[in-house]
């Protein structure tokens, strides 16, 4: 797909993130694939995935475009979305639309640098390029290492960036504002309110994950509420 064509079946509209780690109740490409089509049955134009076989599983199901990482842990790096070329080729091989790499500051494993990686993506595939990144800083480097689009994804997940409960506006105020490429809002949108006020503030889409896809993540914010109530009343 294009990215004009990718670009505006997105504009304004919801992804989804759909992932389970292994460690989770719903890992695993034939129940992430049907959480993909509950989330087109919902009106989701495109889906983020984690994982080679779950987007394979996920495209075959729902046909609608993907935003795709694979996760992954390096000894020599806190870097683990999509941190290397392995990871890369594992998303070229998916047939996802979209790779996603960690766009941040830190050191990335195996002393790979950032533009390395998005060279060899134009050089082996016509996928686009997403860069996660914390700051407007990052979104700014993002913009001169090659990157299609970016999403505020890090935000809180970096030292130096923002630590919110909840979506980093601000962020999305300022990397709009300052960069002409499209920013993605993602992180800790838990509301539709929260995802109407992103757009707002100039984001060209918005992703939403755990609010919709984790269960374990929804039921235990509703259980720590209740538990809170419990003892002040």
């Amino acid at each position: 797909m294009d990215k004009e064509t990718f670009l505006n079946i997105i504009k304004g509209e919801l992804i989804v993130s759909c992932q389970a780690l292994e460690d989770e109740p719903l890992h695993g490409p034939e129940i992430m694939a049907k959480m993909g089509l509950a989330a087109k049955i919902g009106g989701a134009v495109a889906i983020r995935a984690n994982s080679k076989e779950d987007i394979i599983a996920i495209r075959k199901e729902t046909g609608l475009p993907t935003i795709g990482i694979v996760k992954r842990e390096y000894r020599d790096s806190d870097v683990y979305i999509t941190p290397t070329f392995k990871e890369v080729q594992e998303l070229i091989e998916s047939g996802t639309d979209v790779i996603t790499l960690d766009a941040t500051l830190r050191k990335r494993p195996q002393g790979i640098n950032f533009r390395e990686l998005v060279s060899f993506i134009r050089k082996n595939s016509n996928c686009l390029i997403m860069g996660d990144v914390s700051t407007v800083e990052e979104g700014k480097k993002a913009v001169l290492d090659g990157c299609d689009l970016i999403s505020t994804t890090m935000s809180g997940y970096t030292p130096y960036s923002r630590h919110l409960d909840g979506p980093d506006f601000e962020l999305i105020k300022e990397l709009t504002s300052s960069i002409n490429i499209p920013v993605i809002a993602e992180g800790r949108i838990s509301t539709p309110e929260d995802a109407v006020k992103a757009l707002l503030f100039g984001s060209h889409s918005v992703v939403v994950g755990t609010a919709i896809t984790r269960p374990q993540e929804i039921t235990k914010s509703f259980v720590k509420k209740i538990h809170h109530a419990r003892k002040i009343v």
